[in-house]
């Protein structure tokens, strides 16, 4: 008895295994055909029922994220390609996948060029086409397109680094403007302050210098008259 049940599971599982490729290899024509007339969507929809029928199918992946790249749906597309370059072990086939992958990532780039991530996803093509090449190094194509990737870092990069270097003397300039101001502030102040003193007549001046010169006077004539007191005082006492 069991020895049936085990050959009828095993009969239902070929079943339905061999229901399922022809269903992939179905949904891949359709979506092939569809590709070739460049009707990315449809195409698409052929692929993702391919998938469904078997997720197994990396071949469907693979044309998935080729729609899905078409269509500028480059997050998704990339995802598509991760699934394949974790899975597939097809020197061939890992390499124009991870070919399609720097390209996502450069037309994702040149999309933002005003983005803060657009360095880091150049550097993510250069990354992808490098291990491309890996695989295929007489692969040309990859090899210009690596080449552009980074010529295009590194003219992102100098233009950073010219920015940096002319905002950094914009700031020294600003900075030492702000002390040319600062200085001209505390002149103002000064001379503000001057001003605001009381100024002195010559005739004020005069009556002071006098006042000074007859307290000066009327000391001397009280040392005069002390030292008289004096004399006078050890006369008495003699």
């Amino acid at each position: 008895m069991q020895s049936k049940i085990l050959i009828l599971f095993i009969f239902v599982h070929c079943f339905t295994l061999a229901f399922s490729q022809k269903e992939v290899r179905k949904q891949m024509r359709s979506g092939n055909k569809e590709y070739r007339q460049e009707k990315y969507t449809e195409a698409e929809i052929s692929y993702r029922k391919a998938l469904e029928a078997n997720a197994q199918a990396l071949d469907a992946a693979y044309n998935l994220g080729n729609a899905l790249y078409k269509q500028g749906k480059f997050p998704e597309a990339t995802e598509q390609y991760q699934i394949v370059t974790t899975q597939e072990h097809d020197k061939s086939k890992l390499s124009n996948t991870w070919h399609n992958a720097g390209n996502v990532c450069l037309a994702n780039a040149l999309t933002k060029k005003e983005d803060p991530a657009y360095n880091e996803t150049l550097k993510q093509s250069i990354d992808a086409y490098k291990r491309s090449l890996r695989l295929n190094p007489d692969d040309d194509e990859t090899r210009y397109n690596l080449a552009l990737a980074q010529k295009l870092l590194k003219d992102s990069e100098d233009q950073q680094q010219n920015q940096d270097q002319n905002q950094q003397k914009q700031d020294q300039q600003e900075q030492k403007q702000d002390q040319q101001q600062q200085q001209q502030q505390q002149q103002q102040q000064q001379q503000q302050q001057q001003q605001q003193q009381p100024q002195m007549s010559k005739e004020d001046a005069q009556q002071i210098l006098d006042a000074m010169m007859n307290d000066e006077k009327n000391t001397q004539d009280k040392v005069k008259e002390q030292k008289v007191q004096q004399r006078k005082k050890t006369d008495k006492e003699w």
